[in-house]
């Protein structure tokens, strides 16, 4: 798997290669006179990329290359930097200041040069490709896998007696009736230096010849021959016993007469084989077929340099025993199953491998990497305290709804698709429904992926099975067999597959797939014509593959976590062991328990693990505080706690590199952060970790991976949104995922948290820093703590110091400080200097009133956010800013009607300048009345009065959208942008008529006195995806929008926020073909249209989302009745609130095929018995909610009855009434 360094590496040369090779970066190095230099970097860096993508494919590791590595990737960092700065500079520079600049860059350029010079030649000089010998990772890996396994243990008691166990008494210690017995030798230092002279000596030794006349040394060569293997072990045979009997092997013997004349020998006799260089669990499921268990007390001494390999070879119940010690980090050791040496269990210097962590039993997924779980032991010694393997707790309701899909009626082969993130106990599960087939097999598929060697594990699996069935018992057939199935091609084994398959009723799994490659090729090597009910069942953690095995969409299966019932009482079982006791017995323990349980997330994995290590700590406050501290540590160091961090890693080191980036960032965030979709792509768009390709958007990209991301499941949906186009609003990270996304990161110096207790940085150069909310230190501490001059982004959580904002951050490109408290308006001067700036969020940060002139400095800005701050008014210097793409300002709410304030208006007016005066002269007092968190100065509450209140009271205007000023038309990158005000004039819709990339449009303040340019404008916008329209007042949107002749194409998402009176002649199928999602909201249709509209939307082909809310129709006797006439046939989410004077509601048979969810809402004194009714036609229905309060008994009762007859059984919710939207669904930032 990819180092993260080598990732990190990768992704930065990337975007520095990406900028060298721009448009922008030539033009600019062709003006300044440093285009030869500017060549030479790019050319090199291109260079310096493909030597890492031929390192990656080499699998190289070496502690010389990771620093190098490392080298590289600041120098990328450095490129990228000096060349936007460059671009910069000069895009704010006068002419003298270009000219002093020219020569600065000029200088700088060269130093560049001599860097990127310096990196090259470091590689030349320590030939760093061809450096395959010195890894570090495998010995540390080793060392920690030892301590998993039980080695520590041994090693500690052979410390203390010095006596070690004796290899040639471990081989002769042996009965004729014996079984046949299995020694692994391993090495500490990852290598087998010194395993073969230790292993000669016990094979060449006197007794173990008398003891063992036949006898054989084979090793296994890379990639493995099966019929080399046979054919070498036979003449070993040979030239140990010379027999006769054995023949000389020619090449042109029978394959079938190779197997038969090995088997025999081996049945008859008793024998010692020695087996070095094997590296996998694969490689011995193929060697140990050919060796029956002739009950001769035959020995097989296996050497190997994997410690997993060597404990999954020795058996079930594993003996450790210290060999020998060549040097103070060489340390032999042998592994062997304790039952079949009973004379070695006595002594001193063995120890049984007893890790604490959760056996299979509990959950299989903590095998090493390569085990097939039919042949691997469990990691340790099964204890009577361990739940039985057949228990699955809380996984009641999974086993019964994928034993469900099993027992389908259907005949023909099914396959059903169990995925979710690793460690959540999927293998455990779906090998629990072995015993309902009648042949089963599994099989772990590899990566890489290998048909042949997953054909052959699966025919010798069926066969085995077949077998079984018939009888089959003599271990020489059985032998011969397998030797056979192992010299076999893959044409072979797909006809002896297809013959072991014929007419039978069988279940194979298959575990961990990785590729939807792999599974295609799978599916090629089963018979075409399969029926019996068969079924396969694959475990993958990705959701497309799963979708891409499973044809039919029911038969994909996500398993989630446990719920918190589930998660306790797994956790106390593993933690007390002993049913009687729980936490009632220690209440002190309460607080830490629930910690650790929100830690693990429903994580069976996390929670055995944990539970098992706490079950040998003291059961004390203090120790179980500590871990939670710690748990970051804990995890990296506490070998333990090594399964969950192995298993986890593994889903992190399959990632392609640029993933990784993006999963890293992650890290800035708290744990309990629910991150904005939306907003997490614009971050990753700032930082270029995505780019268009070919006829794709950056946004599009950068989405993709968001997407890859969730469907691997390291990235969880936290916020799904029924009323969302999308599937989920917002995101979180697995708290500890997260923690490996921290270490990580904070290895490769990508994020620094400035948090409570936190010291100074030791990493050096940070590139990103997330600020908590609980660090509360001053600005010397803040400077002395962390390097703000190389800081790409700034995170701030809670309250924003003016500090935080610095000069030094020259190179800032991402600010986000959302729904922070503290920000006033004299603070954004500041930021205006912050030339690099990509990303500027100041949404929810209500004490800014007023954005400054210096703000179309920002050149680089692709996205401003100032959404439901109190910024009424852009600069006219917005204009300037050409790489804008995203605009977010204004806030919605309900259609207030502020003609109301004209009785007071005159008041109000003679009464501001006096706050006015009051204020300047005393902001404080002002901060103390309007509840401002920052502390504001005079000229802050000069533009607050000005630029906001005052001119709020004049004009009567709506407070939810913002001015935008004349020009906006030359932003031709905008793609979204609202909430707009248009009550200032018309003029600002021939600007906004030339945005033709706008894919997200909101407007308020819609009149007749606007209504034909702003319909001529929405037929130009082509590209628009998304269209909000609001208007206030009783007058409303009423006949505004009848003058669109042509909608967008494209529209998928349309909201209408006003009086309607009926639907405007454009919303019809033939239309808007496209839309996916309507929402009317006071929109008052009237009753006598009501009929007609509801038969106009439900023509509409896509609709999937129909939200009539507050208001949306308006009459004295309204009636609704949908008919099962095909209409509505894509709807899945309804919401249907308040409508005024509604009198019946009726589903009949077979209306709204499709509908999943159903949200209503009455006005508590219309609702009654058959107000809503025909619930029970929904065949689909999986959930109603009733929001509002104060309903009748008999009408609840009605609703339940009506919901019980319903086939499909939806769940009932109940919710308070309908609220004013919140920032996740008003001014969302898509």
């Amino acid at each position: 798997m990819e180092a993260t360094v080598l990732s990190v590496g990768k992704s930065v040369l990337d975007a520095a290669l990406g900028y060298a090779k721009s448009t922008i970066a030539e033009e600019v190095a062709l003006q300044l006179g440093v285009h030869r230099d500017h060549a030479f970097v790019r050319d090199e860096l291109e260079m310096m990329r493909a030597f890492l993508m031929a390192a990656h494919d080499e699998r190289q590791d070496s502690k010389v290359f990771k620093t190098w590595v490392k080298q590289v990737r600041d120098v990328a960092y450095d490129v990228e930097d000096c060349l936007q700065d460059f671009t910069v500079h000069l895009d704010n520079a006068s002419l003298p200041q270009k000219l002093w600049e020219r020569r600065r860059i000029a200088k700088k350029m060269k130093e560049l040069r001599l860097k990127v010079e310096d990196v090259s030649h470091r590689n030349r000089r320590y030939q760093l490709l061809k450096d395959h010998t010195t890894s570090s990772s495998r010995p540390s890996s080793s060392i920690t896998a030892a301590t998993i396994f039980g080695v520590d243990e041994a090693r500690c008691v052979a410390n203390q007696d010095r006596s070690r166990a004796d290899l040639v008494h471990l081989i002769s210690n042996s009965k004729e009736e014996d079984d046949l017995g299995v020694i692994a030798v391993w090495g500490t230092n990852g290598g087998d230096l010194g395993q073969a002279s230790i292993i000669r000596a016990a094979y060449e030794n006197v007794d173990v010849k008398r003891r063992f006349p036949c006898r054989a040394w084979a090793r296994v060569v890379d990639p493995f021959n099966p019929r080399e293997f046979v054919q070498g072990l036979v003449k070993h045979y040979k030239l140990g016993v010379g027999v006769d009997a054995l023949l000389e092997l020619a090449t042109d013997k029978a394959l079938e007469d190779l197997a038969a004349e090995f088997s025999r020998y081996a049945n008859d006799n008793s024998y010692l084989i020695v087996i070095t260089n094997l590296s996998t669990i694969e490689e011995w499921d193929l060697v140990k077929i050919c060796f029956p268990n002739n009950k001769k007390g035959s020995r097989i001494i296996v050497s190997t340099t994997q410690i997993e390999v060597a404990r999954l070879c020795a058996g079930q119940e594993v003996q450790v025993s210290e060999l020998s010690q060549l040097s103070a980090d060489q340390t032999l050791y042998a592994f062997y199953e304790k039952k079949l040496f009973p004379s070695a269990q006595g002594s001193q210097d063995e120890t049984t491998v007893d890790n604490s962590p959760p056996s299979t039993s509990e959950i299989s997924e903590i095998q090493p990497e390569g085990a097939d779980a039919n042949n691997a032991a469990p990691n340790i010694r099964t204890t009577a305290y361990f739940l039985e393997s057949s228990h699955l707790i809380g996984r009641e309701r999974e086993k019964s709804e994928i034993a469900e899909l099993l027992n389908q009626s259907a005949q023909e082969l099914q396959v059903i698709s169990v995925w979710g993130m690793g460690g959540l106990g999927k293998t455990t599960l779906v090998r629990d429904f072995k015993s309902m087939f009648e042949i089963n097999a599994y099989v772990t598929v590899m990566h890489p992926f290998n048909l042949e060697e997953l054909l052959k594990r699966l025919v010798m699996q069926l066969h085995a099975e077949s077998s079984k069935r018939m009888g089959a018992t003599h271990l020489g057939v059985g032998s011969t067999r397998g030797s056979l199935f192992a010299m076999m091609g893959v044409e072979e084994l797909i006809t002896e597959l297809a013959r072991l398959l014929y007419g039978k009723r069988f279940l194979i799994i298959l575990d961990d797939l990785s590729s939807t490659v792999a599974w295609d090729s799978i599916m090629q090597s089963f018979p075409r014509v399969i029926e019996n009910a068969c079924r396969i069942i694959v475990t993958t953690r990705e959701e497309n593959i799963a979708r891409h095995c499973s044809s039919r969409q029911e038969n994909v299966y996500k398993l989630k976590g446990l719920q918190y019932k589930d998660a306790l009482e797994l956790f106390i079982r593993k933690v007390f062991r002993d049913p009687a006791i729980d936490l009632d017995n220690h209440p002190e323990l309460v607080d830490e328990a629930k910690l650790i349980i929100k830690k693990c997330d429903g994580l069976p994995l996390a929670l055995v693990t944990i539970g098992g290590f706490l079950a040998n700590q003291p059961k004390t406050v203090v120790e179980w505080r500590k871990l939670n501290k710690n748990i970051s540590s804990e995890l990296e160091m506490n070998p333990k706690l090594g399964p969950i961090n192995s298993i986890l890693r593994k889903s992190y080191d399959g990632f392609p590199y640029h993933l990784k980036s993006c999963f890293l960032y992650m890290s800035i965030f708290p744990g309990d952060h629910k991150v904005s979709q939306t907003s997490l792509v614009r971050h990753w768009i700032a930082e270029n970790y995505s780019r268009e390709i070919r006829e794709k958007t950056v946004e599009e990209i950068a989405s993709d991976y968001l997407h890859e991301l969730i469907d691997r499941s390291m990235i969880l949906p936290s916020q799904q949104s029924v009323f969302s186009r999308k599937a989920f609003d917002s995101c979180r990270v697995h708290d500890l995922m997260r923690e490996i996304a921290i270490s990580n990161s904070s290895e490769e110096n990508l994020v620094f948290k400035l948090e409570e207790g936190c010291s100074s940085n030791a990493q050096g150069i940070v590139r990103h820093l997330a600020i908590s909310s609980d660090w509360k230190g001053d600005r010397n501490e803040f400077e002395s703590i962390v390097d703000l001059s190389c800081v790409r982004s700034m995170t701030v959580f809670g309250t924003v110091r003016p500090f935080f904002i610095s000069e030094k951050m020259k190179l800032l490109r991402v600010l986000d400080l959302e729904h922070t408290e503290g920000l006033v308006d004299h603070h954004i001067q500041q930021i205006a200097e912050l030339y690099h700036l990509k990303y500027l969020s100041l949404r929810g940060c209500r004490d800014i009133y007023y954005l400054p002139d210096s703000l179309g400095n920002l050149r680089q800005l692709q996205t401003l956010d100032i959404a439901f701050t109190n910024v009424r008014k852009l600069p006219k210097t917005i204009v300037r800013l050409t790489k804008l793409r995203h605009l977010c300002a204004g806030a919605l709410g309900i259609n207030e009607d502020l003609s109301k304030l004209g009785v007071n208006q005159l008041c109000l007016l003679t009464l501001c300048p006096l706050a006015f005066c009051v204020a300047c002269c005393a902001p404080r007092l002002l901060k103390r009345r309007l509840d401002i968190d920052g502390e504001p100065n005079r000229h802050d509450v000069c533009t607050m009065c000005c630029c906001s209140l005052t001119p709020l009271v004049a004009t009567r205007e709506s407070t939810r959208g913002i001015q935008v000023p004349k020009g906006i038309g030359k932003l031709k990158g905008l793609q979204t942008m609202g909430l707009v005000n248009l009550a200032r004039g018309k003029k600002i819709l021939h600007d906004i008529k030339r945005l033709t990339l706008l894919r997200k449009l909101s407007l308020t303040g819609i009149s007749r006195k606007n209504a034909r340019e702003l319909c001529s404008t929405i037929a130009n916008l082509s590209c628009l995806e998304s269209l909000l329209l609001r208007a206030e007042g009783h007058i409303g949107l009423l006949g505004c929008l009848n003058g669109i002749s042509s909608p967008p194409e494209n529209l998928q998402s349309l909201k209408l926020y006003g009086t309607l009176g009926e639907l405007p002649p454009w919303i019809r199928s033939d239309k808007l073909k496209n839309l996916v999602k309507l929402s009317l909201r006071s929109t008052r249709i009237f009753g006598f249209n009501a009929s007609d509209t509801i038969d106009v939307l439900g023509r509409l082909p896509n609709l999937a989302i129909l939200r009539l809310r507050l208001e949306s129709f308006l009459g004295h006797d309204l009636h609704f009745t949908f008919h099962g006439d095909q209409a509505f046939p894509s709807l899945k989410v309804m919401e249907f609130d308040r409508p005024q004077g509604l009198q019946e509601m009726r589903f009949e048979e077979g209306a709204m095929p499709n509908l999943e969810l159903l949200d209503f809402c009455a006005w508590y004194q219309e609702a009654r018995v058959g107000l809503l009714t025909g619930l029970e036609c929904l065949t689909r229905l999986k959930e109603f909610t009733l929001s509002g309060s104060d309903y009748d008994d008999d009408f609840m009762e009605d609703l339940r009855a009506q919901l019980a007859r319903n086939p499909n059984q939806p769940n009932f919710k109940r919710t308070a009434r309908h609220i004013a939207p919140g920032p996740s669904q008003s001014a969302d930032k898509s």
